[in-house]
């Protein structure tokens, strides 16, 4: 990244904890909401896609073709020129192809298995972070670190039992979709110096908007009946208010308070696939997501302890 992106990411940071307002219950609560709209997402697209079978493509250009109006909407179609303006223009774009491609990979694997099964290889796009952050953008991990990813792998295996039981294909797209959203997680933070948030997330779904307009439209099928199309209409509507409320979280508390909180989406996603699909995960599934969400909570228990020793000894070298 560069002395230079360094210290305007030291800048971001200052200025970001500055503007933050001291209140983690809010934070927190806000949130476990985003949370719960996130599988919101899921969950309409898992219907759309196996009970009314509509193409995928289409559900996925519709995803991102109502979250990107809802950002028009709510800056105003006066600030698009603002929002397109960027300093990585590149990395902007690719990644913003990897946020289609997660999603594309995703709503093919949850037209297929359970969103508890889903959900919990998911869970390893932290892990996964953790690991390629060292290669990527320098940040290497400890041995201790390394064990916790080793062993949240080891989850996985045990959610998933390859070779036990027959190997459901969608399992690749579900990985697929894992490795996405941690290039995706890497590259948001090399973005960070460089562009504003808004701008960053107007480029994030720019390409899923245009690309994939023409492969929805050659495979459209219209929605039959009123509750199809609320459920078309919603699932940009809950992906634009998840990532909203979500951004305006971290307004109220830092990262380090709210990111177990995301493991919610273990409970959300399960409660959803109950109540609409009638699936009920099992002690397999159950076991693997507590592996790997013990493994997550270690390493991030790990960065905050590294993050508070790095404070310590800085403190020092200034005062000596």
């Amino acid at each position: 990244m560069g002395t230079v992106g360094v210290q305007k990411a030291a800048t971001n940071v200052v200025q970001a904890k500055a503007k933050t307002q001291t209140n983690p219950v809010k934070g927190i609560l806000l949130v476990c909401i985003a949370i719960a709209l996130f599988s919101g997402i899921d969950v309409t697209a898992k219907y759309l896609v196996s009970t009314v079978e509509l193409p995928v493509s289409q559900v996925v250009w519709i995803r991102f073709l109502g979250q990107f109006g809802a950002i028009i909407l709510a800056f105003g179609l006066l600030s698009v020129p603002r929002l397109c303006r960027t300093q990585r223009p590149g990395f902007q774009l690719v990644r913003s192809g990897l946020l289609l491609a997660s999603t594309l990979c995703n709503f093919l694997a949850i037209r297929y298995l359970r969103l508890d099964q889903a959900v919990t290889i998911q869970f390893l796009a932290p892990l996964m972070v953790a690991l390629l952050a060292g290669p990527l953008l320098g940040e290497w991990v400890g041995w201790r670190r390394m064990v916790a990813i080793g062993v949240g792998f080891c989850g996985v295996l045990i959610a998933v039992r390859p070779g036990f039981q027959t190997f459901e294909p969608a399992f690749v797209f579900a990985f697929m979709t894992v490795a996405c959203y941690a290039l995706f997680q890497l590259f948001t933070r090399f973005l960070a110096p460089y562009d504003p948030p808004e701008v960053t997330l107007f480029w994030s779904l720019l390409l899923g908007a245009v690309l994939m307009a023409p492969m929805a439209i050659a495979d459209w099928v219209w929605p039959a009946n009123a509750l199809q199309w609320t459920l078309v209409i919603t699932i940009g509507i809950w992906a634009a208010a998840g990532h909203g409320i979500f951004i305006m979280a971290y307004r109220h508390a830092d990262a380090g308070t709210l990111a177990p909180f995301i493991y919610l989406s273990m409970i959300t996603h399960t409660t959803a696939g109950y109540f609409v699909f009638g699936h009920i995960p099992d002690g397999w599934t159950l076991a693997g997501a507590a592996v790997i969400i013990a493994s997550g909570l270690y390493i991030l228990w790990r960065e905050r302890l590294r993050s508070k020793e790095t404070v310590v000894a800085a403190t020092r070298e200034r005062v000596s």
